[in-house]
């Protein structure tokens, strides 16, 4: 039975008809679309989305329902929930509701039924913009048209600080939170890492009182240039110890070594975009989340470029090696998938060690 028309209005005056499944309501957001298969639950409850009218451009979304221990956070940030087709009976052992319970329990806002295919080619083409979600035709473009995300990490990231781990774990490590997906900690801790979560307005000087063997900066939403206290922190602890920097991390860090960043015409958002290794040639499928990017002719002397991606020779990674930093756009923790770039944990580790060695030895 199909649920109540509703109709999703592009800044460009497209119109799409479709109709209302989860949340009953109208929102207005920035639309994107992700290509991702698989992982809608990972979608749905990653941070780096707050502000956003996010479309699946896979057709049938929400066959093996919701399983609450595949949530990134939480809860859910996006803004609305675009589909072409969901799942009314989900089938998978680990199956504890379906996705039109979750939503209305989000309180987000579902559309089924429009042509996602149609939707995504459009963004692809004109780029990332404002769409509205409305029950009648909308009338009134003024909300649509100034609509901009801001104030994106101070929304997402922790109030607390909270410790995993074991107490006598090898490595303590400082995780900024800026929209943090929880697979990144996890990935810390099955490596023998003790992580302390802090919120994004943490000092340079809290994060060092913590003596951390390192820290990680995590992933997050919206314009990285518009954190100008986080950077300017950043730049305080930059070279006394090992940073590993993951997404809005890797732009942040960027920024603080005085680089530039910059808004991509639609982004990387998908479980399939590939980079390559500028060092080896090798090229790894991997997972994004992102609209903008580190801007590589603006990278200071003292940074290598380490990862392009090969569609469009973004800069998809960063090596800074004579302070013991490296960062990458890309998520090596991906969940669900692809895995190839684990190995880059096991690098952060392999630098958190040397530094311990250098430390002794002096």
């Amino acid at each position: 039975m199909k649920g109540n028309r509703v109709y999703l209005t592009l800044k460009n005056g497209k119109v799409f008809e479709g109709y209302a499944f989860g949340a009953i309501g109208e929102t207005v957001g920035e639309l994107v679309f992700t290509t991702g298969m698989t992982g809608y639950i990972e979608t749905l409850t990653d941070p780096s989305y707050y502000g956003q009218i996010v479309t699946q451009t896979f057709p049938l979304i929400g066959n093996y329902g919701m399983i609450p221990k595949d949530s990134e956070s939480k809860r859910s940030w996006v803004s609305a929930y675009v589909v072409r087709e969901w799942c009314e009976a989900p089938s998978n052992f680990r199956c504890e509701g379906d996705l039109d319970a979750y939503l209305k329990a989000q309180n987000i806002i579902g559309v089924y039924g429009v042509d996602t295919r149609e939707l995504t080619k459009i963004v692809r083409e004109a780029g990332v913009m404002n769409a509205a979600i409305t029950r009648e035709p909308l009338t009134d473009f003024s909300a649509l048209e100034s609509y901009k995300v801001r104030g994106a990490v101070e929304a997402v990231t922790c109030d607390t600080v909270t410790v995993d781990g074991d107490e006598n774990a090898e490595y303590t490590v400082v995780v900024y939170d800026f929209g943090a997906k929880r697979n990144i900690e996890r990935e810390l801790v099955k490596r023998g890492c003790r992580t302390i979560v802090v919120p994004a307005n943490t000092t340079a000087e809290q994060v060092l009182s913590y003596h951390p063997d390192g820290v990680m900066l995590t992933n997050g939403p919206g314009d990285p240039a518009e954190n100008v206290g986080i950077i300017e922190e950043i730049g305080k602890f930059a070279g006394r110890l090992p940073v590993f920097g993951i997404c809005l991390g890797h732009q942040l860090f960027a920024l603080a070594m005085g680089a530039k960043t910059g808004k991509m015409k639609y982004g990387h958002r998908g479980a399939n975009q590939p980079v390559k290794d500028l060092k080896t040639g090798r090229v790894y499928i991997s997972s994004q989340n992102h609209g903008y990017e580190v801007l590589s002719d603006t990278l200071p002397a003292h940074a290598r470029l380490s990862f392009v991606n090969a569609n469009d020779n973004t800069c998809e990674g960063v090596d800074y090696d004579e302070i013991n930093a490296f960062t990458v756009q890309f998520h090596p923790e991906a969940c669900g998938g692809p895995l190839d770039c684990g190995f880059l944990f096991d690098r952060f580790i392999d630098n958190m060690n040397k530094e311990k060695d250098h430390a002794e030895k002096k």
